[in-house]
């Protein structure tokens, strides 16, 4: 499973997590996390307490950092909706799953080849200027008028 962030010893209370603890641990904010409530993206309904706060456990933590990570390779909402309904509802849906993820690091892999791309044009400039700078040059570099 994955890691949330936490100390040595700073285990997660029974209890559970208070939504400011919880966003600390996780990296979003409060707002992020309610967010994630509202708009579907959670697998199991947000513990509360009595008083009608939210509490999160180790699953809740471990589910947002997937939507997170989900999230920062550019997987839309309706996408995380999607694998979050089919993870809720449980067995028998596992190609689904399986299809839906592979989709997205399919997608991720070609952003990240498209990135490196870019990265070499962009290293080859910057090798182009710091060149022509030490060689005295630089005036010699293409400029637009």
């Amino acid at each position: 499973m994955l890691e949330v962030n936490h100390e040595a010893g700073d285990e997660i209370p029974e209890a559970g997590l208070s939504i400011a603890e919880a966003a600390r641990r996780t990296g979003v904010s409060a707002h992020t996390l309610r967010y994630y409530e509202r708009a579907g993206l959670v697998v199991t309904p947000v513990d509360r307490t009595h008083g009608g706060r939210r509490r999160y456990h180790r699953l809740d933590l471990e589910w947002i950092t997937v939507c997170t990570r989900l999230r920062a390779t550019g997987m839309p909402i309706r996408g995380i909706r999607r694998y979050a309904e089919l993870v809720t509802a449980g067995k028998g849906n596992e190609n689904d799953r399986l299809d839906l993820l592979t989709s997205h690091r399919d997608q991720v892999v070609a952003q990240i080849a498209e990135l490196q791309d870019s990265l070499r044009m962009i290293t080859h400039k910057i090798d182009v200027y710091r060149d022509r700078l030490a060689a005295g040059d630089a005036d010699r570099l293409w400029a637009p008028r």
